[in-house]
């Protein structure tokens, strides 16, 4: 349910963030530093979550269609 959509997008944003840690990117600030940062507009940080969340739940959504069509077509 949305619980445990809401965990996994946490999880997935903790382990991106650990692995940008691991490999910085080309400019003067790593990634990972400035995901972290707090915005000065609040509005935009939760639009940007908002787009973020709905763009996970689609892919989720879609992988799980994948599925059970391969399991329809297995069966």
């Amino acid at each position: 349910g949305p619980k445990f959509v809401h965990t996994i997008y946490h999880f997935a944003r903790y382990v991106m963030i650990e692995n940008m840690k691991k490999l910085p990117v080309g400019t003067g600030i790593p990634f990972a530093e400035a995901v972290m940062w707090g915005p000065k507009d609040m509005y935009m940080a939760k639009a940007r979550h908002r787009v973020a969340y709905n763009k996970l739940l689609q892919i989720l959504q879609r992988e799980d269609f994948i599925f059970e069509e391969y399991r329809e077509k297995t069966q």
